[in-house]
């Protein structure tokens, strides 16, 4: 025989049903989220993916390593980076014509390079674009069309004479011809496995950068420690390469945030300017320590790290002749080769 209803069961069977409702509902959110953070995690394995080819070439830096008259030397910075069957230009030297020449004989064809990436604003980085973008349209209307860069290059640099910032003027002409820039104020990916870092949080109290200079920032007029300082980083299968312009962020804090985007990756090379070369032995025995820790195998330095430096952070990271080399014109590093240097570096 039923047992009648009193209060105490009703009110006992709509809390149950209410639980039960409840716990469907937290299932189904459960499984939902779920598979939202699956979708995530493979989208994410897609944008990070892992190159199967690269190689970097060195277009402007200070020393010609060649025996033979190919290049000229200045103090600036480029590189041409080919990963997987893609080319882009990194930095454009100091000169208007220095790496326009030296990619001619080294018989590097730049007009097939439609993409550039500017690590930061300063002279001897940029100092190539216009002439490079008005010569090579001329083959290829799309050829270095367009420009990353990271957000602050255009900020105004004001000094005692005027605005020293030339990037702004160059941006005027540079989209006159129909190029574009494209501003990241963090990092992206540009392909599948090349990682453009916007501008690099300063995590350790690296000071790379000369001078006294004033910058314009959202936060008003401050000391100009370049803000906008940034660098490429690939992840193929043998580990990171950092590909920095002056890595006036300190390529401590550049690693580090290499690692915390890519996560537990060895850096397999290192390859650009560190600005070191004015430091002293105790801050690169530091950097040294601190890089160990990130297992760096291979070290092609140019440009602004300097001889001395280059030699120090070989001994502190227990690297060779053969992998830790001062590079200069046409000095490349590759993922089938590893670096390869003229005859002055060996």
């Amino acid at each position: 025989m039923a047992m009648p209803r009193t209060e105490e069961t009703r009110r006992t069977g709509c809390a149950s049903r209410w639980q039960c409702f409840a716990a469907v509902c937290i299932f189904v959110l459960l499984g939902l989220a779920g598979q939202a953070l699956a979708e995530i995690s493979q989208v994410n394995d897609t944008v990070q993916g892992t190159i199967e080819d690269f190689k970097i070439t060195v277009l402007s830096t200070m020393l010609v390593s060649e025996p033979e008259p190919r290049g000229i030397g200045e103090w600036g910075f480029a590189a041409l980076l080919e990963v997987d069957h893609h080319q882009i230009l990194v930095d454009t030297g100091t000169r208007p014509d220095t790496v326009m020449k030296n990619a001619q004989e080294l018989k590097i064809d730049l007009s097939t390079v439609q993409e550039v990436v500017l690590t930061h604003f300063h002279w001897d980085h940029v100092g190539g674009l216009l002439t490079l973008r008005r010569e090579l349209m001329k083959q290829n209307p799309q050829a270095l069309s367009t420009v990353y860069v990271p957000e602050g290059i255009f900020y105004s640099r004001p000094s005692p004479s005027g605005e020293s910032n030339q990037m702004i003027g160059i941006r005027k002409e540079f989209e006159a011809t129909g190029g574009h820039f494209i501003e990241y104020p963090t990092g992206t990916e540009l392909l599948p496995g090349v990682w453009f870092t916007g501008p690099v949080p300063r995590v350790y109290p690296e000071h790379n950068w000369n001078g006294a200079g004033k910058v314009v920032t959202p936060s008003g007029l401050v000391e100009d420690n370049i803000p906008e300082d940034s660098a490429i980083v690939l992840n193929t299968q043998k580990g990171l390469v950092v590909l920095t312009g002056c890595g006036h962020a300190g390529i401590v804090n550049i690693v580090t945030a290499a690692e915390k985007h890519y996560r537990d990756r060895p850096i397999y090379g290192i390859v650009g300017g560190l600005h070191l070369f004015a430091a002293s032995d105790a801050v690169v025995d530091w950097t040294a320590t601190e890089l160990r820790k990130y297992q760096v195998h291979n070290l092609l330095a140019v440009h602004c790290t300097g001889i001395e430096a280059t030699y120090q952070l070989r001994h502190g990271l227990g690297l060779t002749r053969q992998t830790a080399v001062v590079g200069g014109v046409g000095s490349s590093f590759s993922y089938a080769n590893g670096i390869e240097v003229g005859i002055l570096a060996k």
